[in-house]
């Protein structure tokens, strides 16, 4: 590039590996796809198995851990909070990405979902975009709707449907009629761009954190009716033909062994007719969803074409973690309560899922239609939670047209924008406060041929998120989930002839797994991972709920 390129950083919340079309999908996304094909398609990155400490590591490029998000905010307390690192906000232990590119000379801008902080002294204008509309919570409805109930009614689980807009500093109080997240988004963005000043010729950073697919299924009513019956045959049929296609695209060996589908709900063939008719239907809305999606990013590149900005902009996509395989009414009381709420305030009636009064969500079956040949899905450390889809993109790639089967991280963001960018990490100390430096690693000498693979053999990188944990080493993987939904204790894949996670070599290997388990403790004790025993009765508890919960569905959705 003859001058400092742009920057957009598009992330999809929870959407599956598989989903678009350049990664096997029967979805409609052409203009994700046209961006994809051209650039490098990434199929061993790796993020967080849960958006918000994602979103963390993604503008820090250090572990959520360290940088604030050690567990989810709506999921700890006030004792939980007090320990570093699990503040429940992006804290002051980190330099941000975008401080540092507004530092650089970078125009900075954000249209989306935030997620790590939800106050103005947290928001993303304070954490150094100039230009800001948020979305600061999670789970939200997709319209300008919610039901009129006051918040302290509603239960735990909806709770995050007030969650706040903010412009700027400032809450946004009235949004319009027509409001929906995946458009609004990109209007809001559209507007930032073409509102620079001519004179500015200062490079741009714009990051477009979508919300959607995330629960609550919402979308148009035309585009759901574009997939009506496309997804009759059921999650293990879907599943097949993903599958055959990312083969066929050469993003999974064509020998690879898929892990079975883990859940303990009905098959297909044991719902009833109105059972299936519901679920189709969720995946129905799930699709119009992402279609929604990719139509809103093709604005954006349309925008960039026409402004010629387009041939000097890196674009970067992914996923905040795997596909959600949410079964929300199966936690313990609370569940039946949620389900009891819906029931009266919503409108879940076949023709109107969908719509701004319905909340639905499609469950773990379709949630592994997508991660396959992965193991389980979001909130989950194997690989069906941490693996997602991304790609990069420019002209000046030495890789375009091309699929990586390197490990790589969102923690590498970071480093790679930086040095694109023509700036560094300030290493320790940042605007007179101690920071903590990069544990990302540059992809750059990779991305222009002059390394082999990003990441040596030798490095390791440990996950943990509810008491699930992962280290890897190469192609090796230590693997720890909790019971009801694992066994329980270390088992140990490598995922080169393994990638399914289903073949656990604990037993066979004993010393490379005590080998890994150290590299774990090392792990812990370098980011300040809480030892369960003593971070709190909520923490735990939940921990397991949240993964039960993930494993299970209503025979009718």
């Amino acid at each position: 590039m003859s001058k400092r390129p742009n920057f957009l950083l598009i992330v999809a919340d929870d959407l599956g590996f598989s989903d678009l079309g350049a990664f096997g999908g029967e979805i409609a996304t052409p203009h994700l796809d046209a961006l994809a094909n051209a650039g490098l398609r990434l199929t061993d990155f790796h993020a967080a198995s849960a958006c918000s400490p994602t979103r963390a590591m993604l503008l820090t490029g250090t572990d959520h851990h360290l940088a604030g998000i050690g567990a989810m905010a709506e999921f700890s307390d006030q004792k939980i909070r007090r320990n570093p690192g699990y503040e429940g906000h992006l804290n002051q232990r980190v330099a941000a990405l975008p401080e540092l590119l507004r530092d650089a000379g970078y125009h900075t801008l954000i249209s989306g979902k935030w997620h790590l902080g939800r106050s103005a002294e947290t928001s993303a204008a304070a954490r150094g975009f100039e230009r800001s509309f948020i979305l600061e919570g999670a789970a939200h409805n997709h319209y300008d709707w919610s039901p009129d109930v006051p918040p302290h009614k509603m239960p735990r689980l909806l709770h995050t449907v007030e969650g706040t807009y903010r412009d700027g500093f400032e809450p946004v109080t009235e949004l319009p009629k027509d409001f929906y997240s995946s458009d609004a988004f990109t209007d809001r963005l559209l507007q930032y761009l073409g509102e620079r000043p001519a004179d500015d010729e200062r490079p741009f950073f714009a990051y477009l954190p979508f919300s959607a697919p995330h629960f609550p299924l919402q979308a148009p009513a035309e585009l759901i009716a574009k997939y009506h019956g496309r997804y009759d045959a059921g999650p293990d049929a879907l599943r097949q033909q993903r599958l055959a296609r990312l083969k066929e695209l050469g993003l999974v060996p064509a020998d690879v062994e898929a892990h079975p589908v883990v859940a303990d709900t009905p098959n297909w063939d044991e719902l009833d007719e109105a059972g299936r008719r519901q679920s189709a239907r969720a995946m129905e809305v799930y699709a119009a969803m992402v279609e929604r999606l990719d139509w809103n990013v093709g604005r954006v590149a349309e925008h960039l074409r026409a402004t010629g900005e387009l041939d000097n902009t890196v674009v970067l996509f992914l996923s905040d973690n795997g596909a959600e395989g949410a079964a929300l009414e199966a936690i313990p009381i609370v569940g039946k309560r949620a389900q009891r709420f819906i029931a009266k305030h919503y409108d879940n009636s076949l023709d109107n899922l969908g719509r701004a009064n319905s909340y639905l969500w499609y469950g773990p079956r379709w949630a592994q239609a997508a991660t396959a040949p992965s193991r389980q899905f979001k909130l989950f450390t194997s690989q069906g939670g941490i693996r997602v889809p991304a790609f990069i993109t420019w002209p000046g790639l030495q890789l375009q047209g091309q699929i990586s089967h390197e490990f790589s991280t969102v923690m590498d963001i970071v480093p790679t924008l930086l040095q694109l960018a023509g700036t560094e990490h300030p290493g320790t100390t940042y605007q007179g406060r101690e920071v903590l430096p990069l544990r990302g690693r540059s992809l750059l000498p990779y991305l222009q041929g002059q390394e082999a693979q990003p990441h040596s053999q030798d490095e390791t990188t440990g996950w943990e998120l509810f008491r699930a944990r992962a280290i890897r080493q190469g192609d090796w993987k230590a693997l720890y989930i909790p019971k009801p939904d694992g066994p329980g204790r270390w088992q140990l894949y490598h995922l080169k002839r393994d990638p399914g996670e289903i073949h656990d070599l604990a037993e066979a290997e004993p010393e490379r797994l005590n080998k890994l388990i150290g590299h774990w403790q090392r792990y812990v004790d370098e980011t300040g991972v809480l030892d369960f025993s003593f971070a709190g009765r909520l923490l735990r508890e939940l921990g397991g709920a949240l993964l039960r919960v993930f494993t299970r569905q209503p025979r009718t959705l």
